[in-house]
Protein backbone atom coordinates (compact mmCIF):
# COMPACT_ATOMS: atom_id res chain seq x y z
CA UNK A 1 0.00 0.00 0.00
CA UNK A 2 1.44 3.32 -1.03
CA UNK A 3 0.98 6.27 1.21
CA UNK A 4 0.67 9.84 0.07
CA UNK A 5 2.10 12.79 1.95
CA UNK A 6 -0.75 14.86 3.34
CA UNK A 7 -1.37 16.76 6.54
CA UNK A 8 -4.42 14.65 7.31
CA UNK A 9 -5.96 11.43 6.02
CA UNK A 10 -7.58 11.60 2.62
CA UNK A 11 -10.57 9.60 1.42
CA UNK A 12 -9.27 9.53 -2.12
CA UNK A 13 -8.97 6.07 -3.63
CA UNK A 14 -7.21 5.47 -6.90
CA UNK A 15 -8.42 2.51 -8.97
CA UNK A 16 -4.91 1.19 -9.58
CA UNK A 17 -3.84 -1.90 -7.67
CA UNK A 18 -0.67 0.04 -6.93
CA UNK A 19 -2.41 2.51 -4.65
CA UNK A 20 -4.51 0.46 -2.30
CA UNK A 21 -5.31 2.92 0.46
CA UNK A 22 -4.66 6.63 0.57
CA UNK A 23 -3.32 7.54 4.00
CA UNK A 24 -1.09 10.21 5.48
CA UNK A 25 2.65 9.82 5.65
CA UNK A 26 3.85 12.17 8.32
CA UNK A 27 6.32 10.95 10.89
CA UNK A 28 5.59 11.95 14.43
CA UNK A 29 7.66 13.90 16.77
CA UNK A 30 10.12 13.46 19.69
CA UNK A 31 13.80 12.91 20.19
CA UNK A 32 15.30 9.57 19.20
CA UNK A 33 15.91 8.55 22.79
CA UNK A 34 12.16 8.41 23.37
CA UNK A 35 11.49 5.94 20.56
CA UNK A 36 9.46 3.23 22.26
CA UNK A 37 5.96 1.88 22.17
CA UNK A 38 4.89 4.47 24.74
CA UNK A 39 6.58 7.81 24.26
CA UNK A 40 5.42 9.49 27.44
CA UNK A 41 3.22 8.74 30.43
CA UNK A 42 0.68 11.34 31.41
CA UNK A 43 0.87 12.60 34.97
CA UNK A 44 -2.05 14.96 35.33
CA UNK A 45 -5.51 13.54 34.68
CA UNK A 46 -8.83 14.74 33.36
CA UNK A 47 -12.12 13.13 34.29
CA UNK A 48 -13.36 10.64 31.71
CA UNK A 49 -16.56 8.68 31.26
CA UNK A 50 -15.58 5.02 31.83
CA UNK A 51 -18.54 3.92 29.72
CA UNK A 52 -17.78 5.93 26.57
CA UNK A 53 -14.43 6.03 24.78
CA UNK A 54 -14.32 8.98 22.36
CA UNK A 55 -11.97 8.26 19.44
CA UNK A 56 -10.91 10.95 16.95
CA UNK A 57 -10.38 9.97 13.31
CA UNK A 58 -9.43 12.47 10.56
CA UNK A 59 -11.98 11.57 7.87
CA UNK A 60 -15.59 10.61 7.43
CA UNK A 61 -15.92 7.05 6.26
CA UNK A 62 -17.52 6.10 2.96
CA UNK A 63 -18.56 2.57 3.98
CA UNK A 64 -18.62 0.19 6.92
CA UNK A 65 -18.36 -2.87 4.68
CA UNK A 66 -14.83 -4.20 5.32
CA UNK A 67 -14.28 -5.70 1.87
CA UNK A 68 -14.94 -2.26 0.35
CA UNK A 69 -12.70 -0.29 2.73
CA UNK A 70 -10.58 2.29 0.92
CA UNK A 71 -8.25 3.58 3.64
CA UNK A 72 -6.73 2.87 7.02
CA UNK A 73 -9.43 4.67 9.00
CA UNK A 74 -12.20 2.56 7.47
CA UNK A 75 -10.23 -0.61 8.16
CA UNK A 76 -9.67 0.48 11.77
CA UNK A 77 -13.37 1.08 12.43
CA UNK A 78 -14.39 -2.07 10.56
CA UNK A 79 -12.03 -4.06 12.79
CA UNK A 80 -14.07 -3.05 15.83
CA UNK A 81 -17.29 -4.41 14.30
CA UNK A 82 -16.04 -7.44 12.36
CA UNK A 83 -13.50 -10.22 12.82
CA UNK A 84 -10.73 -11.90 10.84
CA UNK A 85 -9.62 -15.49 10.85
CA UNK A 86 -6.17 -14.56 12.13
CA UNK A 87 -4.94 -11.32 13.68
CA UNK A 88 -1.78 -10.10 15.43
CA UNK A 89 -1.06 -9.52 19.09
CA UNK A 90 0.79 -6.53 20.50
CA UNK A 91 4.11 -8.14 19.51
CA UNK A 92 2.92 -8.60 15.89
CA UNK A 93 2.66 -12.37 16.36
CA UNK A 94 -0.14 -14.28 14.65
CA UNK A 95 -2.99 -15.29 16.94
CA UNK A 96 -6.33 -16.92 16.11
CA UNK A 97 -9.41 -14.75 15.80
CA UNK A 98 -12.39 -16.54 14.23
CA UNK A 99 -10.05 -19.44 13.62
CA UNK A 100 -9.57 -21.75 16.59
CA UNK A 101 -5.86 -22.12 15.77
CA UNK A 102 -3.48 -20.53 13.29
CA UNK A 103 -2.78 -23.04 10.48
CA UNK A 104 0.90 -24.04 10.32
CA UNK A 105 3.01 -26.80 8.85
CA UNK A 106 3.66 -28.05 12.36
CA UNK A 107 -0.01 -28.48 13.31
CA UNK A 108 -1.04 -29.84 9.92
CA UNK A 109 -3.13 -26.84 9.00
CA UNK A 110 -0.83 -26.29 6.02
CA UNK A 111 -0.16 -29.37 3.90
CA UNK A 112 3.42 -30.45 3.27
CA UNK A 113 3.21 -29.31 -0.35
CA UNK A 114 1.68 -25.98 0.72
CA UNK A 115 -1.30 -26.34 -1.60
CA UNK A 116 -3.96 -27.07 1.02
CA UNK A 117 -4.68 -24.84 4.02
CA UNK A 118 -7.25 -25.91 6.60
CA UNK A 119 -8.89 -23.55 9.08
CA UNK A 120 -10.69 -24.99 12.08
CA UNK A 121 -13.17 -22.37 13.29
CA UNK A 122 -14.22 -21.46 16.79
CA UNK A 123 -17.45 -23.01 18.03
CA UNK A 124 -20.22 -20.90 19.52
CA UNK A 125 -19.53 -17.69 17.62
CA UNK A 126 -22.63 -15.73 16.63
CA UNK A 127 -23.27 -12.73 14.46
CA UNK A 128 -24.47 -9.68 16.34
CA UNK A 129 -28.07 -10.50 15.30
CA UNK A 130 -27.78 -13.92 16.98
CA UNK A 131 -27.27 -16.03 13.84
CA UNK A 132 -24.50 -18.67 14.20
CA UNK A 133 -21.25 -17.97 12.39
CA UNK A 134 -20.16 -20.88 10.17
CA UNK A 135 -17.71 -21.88 7.47
CA UNK A 136 -20.33 -20.87 4.91
CA UNK A 137 -19.74 -17.22 5.86
CA UNK A 138 -16.03 -17.54 5.11
CA UNK A 139 -16.64 -19.12 1.69
CA UNK A 140 -19.32 -16.55 0.86
CA UNK A 141 -17.04 -13.64 1.72
CA UNK A 142 -14.26 -15.08 -0.46
CA UNK A 143 -16.75 -15.33 -3.33
CA UNK A 144 -17.88 -11.73 -2.71
CA UNK A 145 -14.28 -10.50 -2.82
CA UNK A 146 -13.71 -12.37 -6.08
CA UNK A 147 -16.97 -11.06 -7.57
CA UNK A 148 -15.78 -8.60 -10.26
CA UNK A 149 -18.89 -6.49 -9.65
CA UNK A 150 -17.73 -5.61 -6.12
CA UNK A 151 -15.42 -2.61 -5.80
CA UNK A 152 -12.78 -4.22 -3.61
CA UNK A 153 -9.38 -2.56 -3.30
CA UNK A 154 -7.29 -5.72 -3.67
CA UNK A 155 -7.81 -9.43 -4.27
CA UNK A 156 -4.27 -10.41 -3.38
CA UNK A 157 -4.26 -13.67 -1.43
CA UNK A 158 -7.86 -14.34 -2.39
CA UNK A 159 -7.19 -14.69 -6.11
CA UNK A 160 -4.51 -17.26 -5.25
CA UNK A 161 -7.23 -19.65 -4.01
CA UNK A 162 -8.56 -22.10 -6.62
CA UNK A 163 -11.50 -23.39 -4.58
CA UNK A 164 -12.82 -23.72 -1.04
CA UNK A 165 -14.45 -26.72 0.62
CA UNK A 166 -16.60 -26.47 3.75
CA UNK A 167 -17.05 -30.08 4.87
CA UNK A 168 -18.78 -28.97 8.08
CA UNK A 169 -19.80 -25.70 9.77
CA UNK A 170 -16.44 -25.41 11.53
CA UNK A 171 -13.96 -26.33 8.80
CA UNK A 172 -12.70 -24.29 5.83
CA UNK A 173 -10.31 -25.92 3.36
CA UNK A 174 -8.45 -23.74 0.86
CA UNK A 175 -7.14 -25.36 -2.30
CA UNK A 176 -4.41 -23.08 -3.57
CA UNK A 177 -3.52 -22.42 -7.20
CA UNK A 178 0.12 -22.39 -6.15
CA UNK A 179 2.24 -22.17 -3.02
CA UNK A 180 1.74 -18.75 -1.47
CA UNK A 181 3.46 -18.36 1.92
CA UNK A 182 1.83 -14.99 2.85
CA UNK A 183 -1.64 -16.57 2.60
CA UNK A 184 -2.33 -16.74 6.34
CA UNK A 185 -1.84 -12.97 6.61
CA UNK A 186 -3.80 -12.23 3.43
CA UNK A 187 -6.79 -14.58 3.70
CA UNK A 188 -8.81 -12.68 6.31
CA UNK A 189 -5.65 -11.71 8.16
CA UNK A 190 -3.58 -8.58 8.70
CA UNK A 191 -2.56 -7.79 5.13
CA UNK A 192 -1.92 -4.39 3.60
CA UNK A 193 -5.60 -4.41 2.56
CA UNK A 194 -7.20 -6.28 5.47
CA UNK A 195 -10.55 -8.00 4.87
CA UNK A 196 -13.03 -9.20 7.49
CA UNK A 197 -15.61 -11.97 7.22
CA UNK A 198 -19.17 -10.98 6.20
CA UNK A 199 -22.54 -12.58 7.11
CA UNK A 200 -23.82 -14.71 4.24
CA UNK A 201 -27.36 -14.80 5.61
CA UNK A 202 -27.68 -11.03 5.18
CA UNK A 203 -25.77 -10.46 1.96
CA UNK A 204 -25.88 -13.53 -0.28
CA UNK A 205 -29.04 -12.26 -1.98
CA UNK A 206 -27.29 -9.30 -3.66
CA UNK A 207 -25.57 -9.42 -7.07
CA UNK A 208 -23.03 -6.92 -5.72
CA UNK A 209 -22.43 -5.20 -2.39
CA UNK A 210 -21.43 -1.71 -3.49
CA UNK A 211 -24.61 0.13 -2.50
CA UNK A 212 -26.47 -2.20 -0.12
CA UNK A 213 -28.02 -0.82 3.11
CA UNK A 214 -25.73 -3.11 5.12
CA UNK A 215 -22.77 -0.86 4.27
CA UNK A 216 -24.20 1.90 6.47
CA UNK A 217 -25.61 -0.33 9.22
CA UNK A 218 -23.49 -3.48 9.39
CA UNK A 219 -23.73 -6.65 11.46
CA UNK A 220 -20.47 -8.32 12.43
CA UNK A 221 -18.97 -10.76 14.92
CA UNK A 222 -16.60 -8.26 16.51
CA UNK A 223 -16.38 -6.72 20.00
CA UNK A 224 -18.62 -3.75 19.12
CA UNK A 225 -21.89 -3.55 17.22
CA UNK A 226 -23.14 -0.70 15.12
CA UNK A 227 -25.57 1.77 16.77
CA UNK A 228 -25.75 4.89 14.57
CA UNK A 229 -23.86 7.00 12.05
CA UNK A 230 -24.25 10.74 11.75
CA UNK A 231 -22.40 11.46 8.53
CA UNK A 232 -19.62 13.96 8.93
CA UNK A 233 -19.98 13.97 12.70
CA UNK A 234 -19.76 10.65 14.52
CA UNK A 235 -20.25 6.88 14.49
CA UNK A 236 -21.47 5.23 17.69
CA UNK A 237 -20.71 1.60 18.51
CA UNK A 238 -22.06 -0.40 21.45
CA UNK A 239 -20.40 -3.28 23.28
CA UNK A 240 -21.29 -6.73 21.97
CA UNK A 241 -22.15 -8.71 25.13
CA UNK A 242 -21.84 -12.00 23.22
CA UNK A 243 -18.42 -11.35 21.73
CA UNK A 244 -16.58 -14.67 21.53
CA UNK A 245 -13.38 -13.33 23.14
CA UNK A 246 -15.26 -11.79 26.05
CA UNK A 247 -17.62 -8.85 26.47
CA UNK A 248 -15.86 -5.46 26.16
CA UNK A 249 -15.23 -3.46 29.32
CA UNK A 250 -16.23 -0.13 27.75
CA UNK A 251 -19.93 0.10 26.97
CA UNK A 252 -19.71 2.53 24.05
CA UNK A 253 -17.23 3.81 21.49
CA UNK A 254 -17.94 7.17 19.87
CA UNK A 255 -15.93 7.68 16.70
CA UNK A 256 -15.55 11.46 16.29
CA UNK A 257 -14.93 12.63 12.73
CA UNK A 258 -12.58 15.60 13.01
CA UNK A 259 -10.69 16.45 9.79
CA UNK A 260 -9.01 19.55 11.26
CA UNK A 261 -5.99 18.70 13.42
CA UNK A 262 -6.18 21.92 15.45
CA UNK A 263 -9.75 21.06 16.42
CA UNK A 264 -8.72 17.49 17.26
CA UNK A 265 -5.92 18.75 19.51
CA UNK A 266 -8.29 21.12 21.28
CA UNK A 267 -10.75 18.29 21.94
CA UNK A 268 -8.03 16.15 23.47
CA UNK A 269 -6.62 18.92 25.63
CA UNK A 270 -10.04 20.07 26.83
CA UNK A 271 -11.09 16.55 27.83
CA UNK A 272 -13.74 16.25 25.09
CA UNK A 273 -11.99 13.31 23.43
CA UNK A 274 -9.96 10.40 24.77
CA UNK A 275 -7.81 9.07 21.93
CA UNK A 276 -6.74 10.13 18.44
CA UNK A 277 -5.70 7.84 15.58
CA UNK A 278 -3.39 9.10 12.80
CA UNK A 279 -1.96 12.10 14.66
CA UNK A 280 0.02 14.51 12.48
CA UNK A 281 3.67 15.28 13.10
CA UNK A 282 3.40 18.75 14.59
CA UNK A 283 0.36 17.83 16.67
CA UNK A 284 2.08 14.81 18.17
CA UNK A 285 5.08 16.95 19.07
CA UNK A 286 2.84 19.35 20.97
CA UNK A 287 0.35 16.92 22.50
CA UNK A 288 2.87 14.41 23.83
CA UNK A 289 4.27 17.16 26.07
CA UNK A 290 0.87 17.70 27.69
CA UNK A 291 0.95 15.91 31.08
CA UNK A 292 -2.74 15.06 30.67
CA UNK A 293 -2.01 12.90 27.60
CA UNK A 294 0.06 9.90 26.55
CA UNK A 295 1.82 9.27 23.25
CA UNK A 296 2.25 5.86 21.63
CA UNK A 297 4.43 5.15 18.57
CA UNK A 298 4.51 1.41 17.82
CA UNK A 299 6.73 0.42 14.88
CA UNK A 300 4.83 -0.47 11.74
CA UNK A 301 5.65 -1.90 8.31
CA UNK A 302 6.05 1.54 6.76
CA UNK A 303 9.00 3.24 5.10
CA UNK A 304 9.74 6.48 3.28
CA UNK A 305 12.24 6.73 0.43
CA UNK A 306 13.47 8.56 -2.62
CA UNK A 307 12.77 6.14 -5.47
CA UNK A 308 14.87 6.24 -8.61
CA UNK A 309 13.48 5.45 -12.06
CA UNK A 310 16.06 2.82 -12.99
CA UNK A 311 14.96 2.74 -16.63
CA UNK A 312 15.60 6.42 -17.21
CA UNK A 313 19.14 7.66 -17.93
CA UNK A 314 21.37 8.40 -16.13
CA UNK A 315 19.67 6.42 -13.34
CA UNK A 316 20.04 3.27 -15.41
CA UNK A 317 23.59 3.34 -14.02
CA UNK A 318 23.80 1.72 -10.57
CA UNK A 319 26.95 3.74 -9.81
CA UNK A 320 25.00 6.98 -10.19
CA UNK A 321 22.23 5.66 -7.95
CA UNK A 322 24.70 4.58 -5.26
CA UNK A 323 26.35 7.99 -5.37
CA UNK A 324 22.99 9.67 -4.81
CA UNK A 325 22.35 7.44 -1.79
CA UNK A 326 25.74 8.38 -0.32
CA UNK A 327 24.88 12.06 -0.84
CA UNK A 328 21.54 12.01 1.03
CA UNK A 329 21.86 12.62 4.77
CA UNK A 330 18.92 10.66 6.13
CA UNK A 331 19.82 11.54 9.73
CA UNK A 332 19.42 15.24 8.99
CA UNK A 333 16.07 14.57 7.31
CA UNK A 334 14.89 12.58 10.32
CA UNK A 335 15.96 15.40 12.64
CA UNK A 336 14.76 18.36 10.60
CA UNK A 337 11.47 17.05 9.23
CA UNK A 338 10.51 14.19 11.55
CA UNK A 339 11.73 15.40 14.97
CA UNK A 340 13.65 12.10 15.18
CA UNK A 341 10.49 10.18 15.99
CA UNK A 342 11.28 7.66 13.28
CA UNK A 343 13.66 4.76 12.87
CA UNK A 344 16.66 4.71 10.52
CA UNK A 345 15.77 2.67 7.45
CA UNK A 346 18.06 -0.09 6.26
CA UNK A 347 16.05 -1.01 3.18
CA UNK A 348 12.30 -1.60 2.89
CA UNK A 349 11.74 -4.18 5.66
CA UNK A 350 11.28 -2.45 8.99
CA UNK A 351 11.83 -3.56 12.57
CA UNK A 352 8.18 -4.58 12.62
CA UNK A 353 8.87 -7.57 10.36
CA UNK A 354 10.02 -11.00 11.50
CA UNK A 355 12.23 -10.98 8.39
CA UNK A 356 14.11 -7.82 9.43
CA UNK A 357 17.84 -8.57 9.52
CA UNK A 358 19.68 -6.60 12.25
CA UNK A 359 23.01 -7.59 10.71
CA UNK A 360 22.39 -5.23 7.79
CA UNK A 361 23.11 -1.54 8.17
CA UNK A 362 21.92 1.60 6.38
CA UNK A 363 24.12 3.01 3.63
CA UNK A 364 26.13 5.72 5.44
CA UNK A 365 25.98 9.38 4.51
CA UNK A 366 29.29 10.05 2.79
CA UNK A 367 29.36 13.01 0.37
CA UNK A 368 33.07 12.49 -0.29
CA UNK A 369 32.37 8.93 -1.42
CA UNK A 370 29.45 10.18 -3.50
CA UNK A 371 31.78 12.62 -5.29
CA UNK A 372 34.47 10.00 -5.79
CA UNK A 373 31.94 7.51 -7.17
CA UNK A 374 30.66 10.03 -9.68
CA UNK A 375 34.21 11.01 -10.67
CA UNK A 376 35.11 7.37 -11.25
CA UNK A 377 31.97 6.94 -13.34
CA UNK A 378 32.96 9.82 -15.63
CA UNK A 379 30.76 12.53 -14.13
CA UNK A 380 33.07 15.49 -13.57
CA UNK A 381 32.29 18.91 -12.15
CA UNK A 382 31.65 21.43 -14.93
CA UNK A 383 30.36 24.96 -15.27
CA UNK A 384 28.43 26.23 -12.29
CA UNK A 385 29.49 23.27 -10.19
CA UNK A 386 27.15 20.82 -11.97
CA UNK A 387 28.65 17.53 -13.08
CA UNK A 388 28.74 16.55 -16.74
CA UNK A 389 29.49 13.45 -18.78
CA UNK A 390 30.03 13.62 -22.53
CA UNK A 391 28.55 17.09 -22.50
CA UNK A 392 25.38 16.05 -20.66
CA UNK A 393 24.75 17.71 -17.27
CA UNK A 394 23.77 15.55 -14.28
CA UNK A 395 20.32 17.10 -13.90
CA UNK A 396 17.34 15.23 -12.42
CA UNK A 397 13.73 15.98 -11.63
CA UNK A 398 12.27 15.02 -8.24
CA UNK A 399 8.47 14.72 -8.19
CA UNK A 400 6.22 14.68 -5.15
CA UNK A 401 2.62 15.22 -4.09
CA UNK A 402 1.09 18.63 -3.57
CA UNK A 403 -0.28 19.92 -0.30
CA UNK A 404 2.09 18.61 2.35
CA UNK A 405 4.55 20.80 4.22
CA UNK A 406 6.38 17.65 5.33
CA UNK A 407 6.92 16.49 1.76
CA UNK A 408 8.03 19.97 0.72
CA UNK A 409 10.61 20.09 3.51
CA UNK A 410 12.03 16.68 2.61
CA UNK A 411 12.42 17.29 -1.11
CA UNK A 412 14.03 20.68 -0.51
CA UNK A 413 16.61 19.10 1.80
CA UNK A 414 17.34 16.37 -0.75
CA UNK A 415 17.73 19.02 -3.45
CA UNK A 416 20.30 20.88 -1.36
CA UNK A 417 22.20 17.71 -0.43
CA UNK A 418 22.54 16.57 -4.03
CA UNK A 419 23.55 20.06 -5.18
CA UNK A 420 26.55 19.84 -2.84
CA UNK A 421 27.94 16.91 -4.83
CA UNK A 422 27.25 18.51 -8.20
CA UNK A 423 23.80 17.15 -9.03
CA UNK A 424 21.15 19.62 -10.19
CA UNK A 425 17.65 18.74 -8.98
CA UNK A 426 14.44 20.36 -10.17
CA UNK A 427 11.41 19.93 -7.91
CA UNK A 428 7.96 19.38 -9.37
CA UNK A 429 4.76 18.72 -7.46
CA UNK A 430 1.63 17.02 -8.77
CA UNK A 431 -1.86 16.51 -7.43
CA UNK A 432 -2.00 13.05 -5.93
CA UNK A 433 -4.67 11.99 -8.41
CA UNK A 434 -2.23 12.62 -11.26
CA UNK A 435 0.87 11.42 -9.45
CA UNK A 436 -0.59 7.99 -8.61
CA UNK A 437 -3.00 7.49 -11.51
CA UNK A 438 -2.73 4.39 -13.66
CA UNK A 439 -0.33 4.62 -16.59
CA UNK A 440 -3.16 4.59 -19.13
CA UNK A 441 -4.68 7.57 -17.32
CA UNK A 442 -1.50 9.62 -17.48
CA UNK A 443 -0.11 8.65 -14.09
CA UNK A 444 3.34 10.08 -13.42
CA UNK A 445 4.70 7.22 -11.34
CA UNK A 446 2.95 4.29 -12.98
CA UNK A 447 3.75 5.78 -16.36
CA UNK A 448 7.45 6.12 -15.52
CA UNK A 449 7.42 9.85 -16.26
CA UNK A 450 9.88 10.87 -13.55
CA UNK A 451 13.53 10.64 -12.51
CA UNK A 452 13.10 10.51 -8.74
CA UNK A 453 10.09 10.61 -6.43
CA UNK A 454 9.38 10.99 -2.74
CA UNK A 455 7.62 7.75 -1.95
CA UNK A 456 6.14 5.89 0.99
CA UNK A 457 4.79 2.42 1.44
CA UNK A 458 2.86 0.49 4.09
CA UNK A 459 2.84 -3.28 3.82
CA UNK A 460 1.03 -5.94 5.82
CA UNK A 461 2.18 -8.47 8.37
CA UNK A 462 4.04 -10.64 5.86
CA UNK A 463 7.39 -9.40 4.47
CA UNK A 464 6.47 -10.24 0.85
CA UNK A 465 7.77 -7.32 -1.21
CA UNK A 466 7.79 -9.00 -4.61
CA UNK A 467 5.23 -6.54 -5.95
CA UNK A 468 7.73 -3.72 -5.43
CA UNK A 469 10.98 -5.13 -6.77
CA UNK A 470 10.50 -7.92 -9.33
CA UNK A 471 10.79 -7.60 -13.10
CA UNK A 472 7.25 -8.84 -13.63
CA UNK A 473 5.77 -6.26 -11.25
CA UNK A 474 6.55 -3.16 -13.28
CA UNK A 475 3.30 -1.17 -13.70
CA UNK A 476 0.65 -1.99 -14.74
CA UNK A 477 1.48 -5.48 -13.48
CA UNK A 478 2.46 -4.45 -9.97
CA UNK A 479 3.89 -1.74 -7.78
CA UNK A 480 7.50 -1.72 -9.03
CA UNK A 481 7.48 2.02 -9.67
CA UNK A 482 11.29 2.17 -9.75
CA UNK A 483 11.25 -0.33 -12.64
CA UNK A 484 14.15 -2.14 -11.02
CA UNK A 485 14.83 -5.48 -12.72
CA UNK A 486 17.47 -7.93 -11.54
CA UNK A 487 17.73 -11.69 -12.17
CA UNK A 488 19.33 -12.07 -8.74
CA UNK A 489 16.40 -10.25 -7.12
CA UNK A 490 13.86 -12.36 -9.00
CA UNK A 491 15.62 -15.54 -7.90
CA UNK A 492 15.64 -14.46 -4.24
CA UNK A 493 11.98 -13.48 -4.43
CA UNK A 494 11.12 -16.84 -5.97
CA UNK A 495 12.84 -18.59 -3.06
CA UNK A 496 11.07 -16.38 -0.51
CA UNK A 497 7.69 -17.35 -1.97
CA UNK A 498 8.43 -21.04 -2.50
CA UNK A 499 8.00 -22.29 1.06
CA UNK A 500 6.20 -21.69 4.34
CA UNK A 501 9.45 -22.37 6.22
CA UNK A 502 10.29 -19.09 7.99
CA UNK A 503 13.98 -19.90 8.29
CA UNK A 504 14.31 -20.33 4.52
CA UNK A 505 12.24 -17.24 3.84
CA UNK A 506 14.22 -15.17 6.31
CA UNK A 507 17.48 -16.04 4.55
CA UNK A 508 15.89 -15.12 1.23
CA UNK A 509 14.79 -11.74 2.56
CA UNK A 510 18.28 -11.06 3.88
CA UNK A 511 19.48 -11.53 0.30
CA UNK A 512 16.67 -9.32 -1.01
CA UNK A 513 17.53 -6.51 1.38
CA UNK A 514 21.23 -6.81 0.57
CA UNK A 515 20.44 -6.50 -3.15
CA UNK A 516 18.40 -3.36 -2.49
CA UNK A 517 21.38 -1.83 -0.71
CA UNK A 518 23.80 -2.95 -3.41
CA UNK A 519 21.75 -2.00 -6.48
CA UNK A 520 20.21 1.13 -4.92
CA UNK A 521 16.85 1.44 -6.71
CA UNK A 522 15.96 3.77 -3.83
CA UNK A 523 17.47 5.87 -1.08
CA UNK A 524 15.60 4.65 2.00
CA UNK A 525 15.09 7.57 4.38
CA UNK A 526 13.36 6.24 7.48
CA UNK A 527 10.87 3.77 8.91
CA UNK A 528 7.72 5.52 10.13
CA UNK A 529 5.88 4.26 13.23
CA UNK A 530 2.17 4.64 13.87
CA UNK A 531 1.15 7.57 16.08
CA UNK A 532 -1.52 7.79 18.77
CA UNK A 533 -2.36 10.26 21.53
CA UNK A 534 -4.70 9.24 24.36
CA UNK A 535 -5.63 9.88 27.97
CA UNK A 536 -3.61 7.96 30.60
CA UNK A 537 -6.81 6.48 32.03
CA UNK A 538 -7.14 4.32 28.91
CA UNK A 539 -5.72 0.94 29.85
CA UNK A 540 -4.73 -2.02 27.65
CA UNK A 541 -4.56 0.13 24.52
CA UNK A 542 -1.66 -1.66 22.81
CA UNK A 543 -1.69 -1.12 19.01
CA UNK A 544 0.51 -3.60 17.18
CA UNK A 545 1.73 -1.40 14.34
CA UNK A 546 -1.04 -2.41 11.93
CA UNK A 547 -4.30 -2.43 13.87
CA UNK A 548 -5.51 -0.66 16.98
CA UNK A 549 -8.46 -2.85 17.89
CA UNK A 550 -7.02 -6.36 17.98
CA UNK A 551 -7.81 -6.43 21.76
CA UNK A 552 -10.55 -3.77 21.93
CA UNK A 553 -12.58 -5.92 24.33
CA UNK A 554 -9.79 -5.43 26.88
CA UNK A 555 -9.72 -1.62 26.73
CA UNK A 556 -10.71 0.07 29.98
CA UNK A 557 -11.24 3.64 31.17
Amino acid sequence: MKEAYTDCMSTSHWPSEALKRFAPVLAAVLVAATLAACARSGTATTSVNPNNLRIIVPIDLTTLNPILAQNQVESSVDGLIFSKLVTLDTHAKQIPDLAAVVPTLQNGGISKNGLTITYHLRHGVTWQDGTPFTSHDVKFTWQAIMNPNNNVVSRKGFQDVASIDTPDPYTVVLHMKHVYPPEIDYFFGESDSPMDVLPAHLLAQYPNLNQVPFNAAPVGTGPYRFARWLRGDEIVLEANPNYFRGAPHIAQLTILIVPDQNTASTLLQSGEADVEFEVTTVAYHTLVMDPRLVGSIPPGPSYDAILFNTQRAPLTDAAVRRALVYAIDDKSIMRDTEYNLVYPAVADLTRFSWAYDPRLHPTPYDPAKAAATLDADGWHVGAGGIREKNGTPLSLQLVYGQGSAAAQDIVEEVQQMLRKVGVAVQLKSYAYAELYAAAENGGILNGGKFDMTLYAWISGADPDNSSNWTCGAIPPNGNNVSRYCSPAMDAAQHLALSTFDHSVRKRAYATIESLLLQDAPAAFLFDAPMRYIYVPQLKNFTPNGISEGWNAQEWQL
